[in-house]
């Protein structure tokens, strides 16, 4: 049967049933609502009868609407034969949940995905269906914003879903590979893609690279059933396997499936296990042949984790017997692996010939703050700093010359009305939004630093003006030098003559 999805596109877009029509027709309050899977604003807005009212009531908000206005405002035969939308009486009800996305470059593009699983509010999704499949969530664009979009020959994406990574490598992919273990999933995929304008993506069935075999990517991405669980309830979210195990595993086999130069960005949960420093059981998944930067940007204890996907699945409104006994069986699950919290991050993978040599870059941190997204560039730029940093000596930092980067900003913390302050902060307004305290010499160094002078002569000329021994402070300073260079304060611009 011939691909019918373009014509849907057509009405959708006719319609302006996009991201900014539902702003405009909604306004903000009501449309910030609809995020928070809060209707009632947004079913007082579309009182009326136009396109766009009968399409909002239809897909995003579930309400059944009159054949006749399904008719003035879609190809209603159309959908009605290929699955989008089914009769009841003299109403059409929605089948898919279909949502406005706008790309990166204001494409207007629309993610398929099941029914009340577009976006789960504070509740949760609300549904311990097996095969549900999601739709755009948090975590969803979180991936989406720190993958490295730099035009590549081949993408593969892990556990697609409902297509969302899928559909933001079709635009610099020459080739996609999307696998899930739900078949379900694969067809949601097929028609994001399809009705987004996307090309199609080689969709496999199966369980992380079972699908592949022993391909390899430019580009892997993955947003995985990441959840610590007693047990594979849902597929969308519980991984099968014990504890944190699946996150390992994929991790781990991911080195032989990069290309030279290849990224992969994974969202995980770890366990902090009694006894075992986080950041070391972390260091154990980095394949051979890979660099790393592995950011833990949230630590739950076991039972406000137990307790938010219970939550998520809707445990919490069944029978309160029923309730505590998988409450139990979390907690359980927990003791018995000595697991007194879960960690949640991204991990990021680069395969280089450093790595490969026995020099890898692995960078392991906890940073809470907020990020400003997209991300991207700003770990490909972390990642060419650990390149620049493993092959400068002291001898060459100090050669070297730098420049202060861009919206860095100084604070002086102190008491009021003292005449020193007893610390400074540099601030970066860009990308991780890092603060580091610095001495006197750090900040005077950093705030001259434009690119002109070696870092020797100026350490020299600080020495000088602070009454030091210009042999000793070059002989201190190269290690603060080189965590302004890797923090991202400092970027390298050359070497003297």
């Amino acid at each position: 049967m011939p691909d019918r999805s373009p014509r849907l596109r057509e009405a959708l877009l006719a319609a302006a049933f996009t991201a900014d029509g539902l702003l405009d027709l909604l306004g903000a309050p009501a449309y910030a609502a609809l995020a928070r899977s809060e209707t009632v604003p947004a079913l007082r807005a579309t009182r009326g009868a136009s396109p766009l009212d009968t399409l909002v009531r239809l897909f995003l908000l579930q309400r059944p609407v009159p054949h006749e206005r399904a008719r003035a405002a879609l190809p209603l035969a159309e959908c009605m034969e290929d699955g989008w939308v089914v009769r009841a009486g003299d109403e059409v009800r929605a089948a898919v949940d279909v949502r406005p996305y706008s790309g990166p470059e204001g494409q207007d593009w629309y993610i398929v995905s099941d029914l009340g699983c577009s976006v789960g509010g504070a509740g949760g999704i609300g549904s311990r269906e097996e095969g549900v499949v999601l739709g755009v969530g948090g975590a969803s664009a979180t991936l989406a914003g720190i993958t490295v979009r730099t035009p590549v020959a081949s993408v593969l994406d892990i556990g697609t879903g409902s297509g969302i990574q899928a559909l933001h490598a079709s635009q610099h992919a020459g080739r996609v590979t999307a696998t899930d273990l739900n078949p379900r999933a694969l067809e949601f995929t097929r028609l994001t893609l399809a009705l987004s304008g996307a090309p199609a993506a080689d969709l496999r069935l199966g369980s992380l690279y079972e699908p592949v075999g022993t391909e390899k990517y430019d580009l892997i991405v993955s947003n995985p059933p990441f959840v610590i669980s007693p047990g594979a309830r849902l597929t969308y979210r519980d991984g099968g396997m014990g504890g944190d195990d699946l996150c390992r595993t994929l991790v781990q086999q991911t080195g032989d499936r990069l290309n030279e130069g290849g990224y992969a960005h994974f969202l995980a949960n770890w366990q902090h296990v009694e006894g075992e420093e986080w950041q070391n059981r972390l260091s154990s998944w980095v394949p051979y042949g890979c660099d790393a930067w592995i950011v833990q940007r949230e630590v739950q204890d076991v039972t406000q984790y137990a307790e938010l996907w219970l939550r998520d699945s809707g445990d919490h409104r069944t029978d309160p017997a029923e309730y505590a006994a998988r409450y139990d069986a979390w907690l359980d699950e927990f003791e018995a692996r000595r697991t007194r919290s879960v960690g949640f991050g991204w991990i990021t993978l680069r395969k280089s010939a450093a790595a490969a040599a026995g020099n890898p870059s692995v960078v392991i941190e906890e940073w809470p703050h907020a990020v400003e997204q997209p991300l991207g560039p700003a770990v490909q730029a972390h990642f060419a700093r650990q390149d620049y940093l493993r092959e400068q000596d002291d001898a060459a930092l100090l050669a070297g010359r730098f420049a202060l980067a861009a919206e860095v900003v100084q604070e002086q913390v102190g008491l009021p009305g003292a005449e020193d302050p007893e610390h400074v902060v540099l601030r970066q307004n860009r990308g991780m939004r890092r603060a580091t305290k610095v001495d006197a010499v750090g900040a005077g160094f950093a705030g001259v630093c434009d690119g002109t002078l070696p870092a020797g002569r100026i350490l020299d000329a600080i020495a000088q003006l602070m009454n030091e021994d210009p042999v000793l402070l070059r002989d201190r300073t190269p290690q603060a030098i080189r965590l302004l260079v890797e923090e991202g304060f400092l970027e390298p611009v050359g070497s003297a003559e």
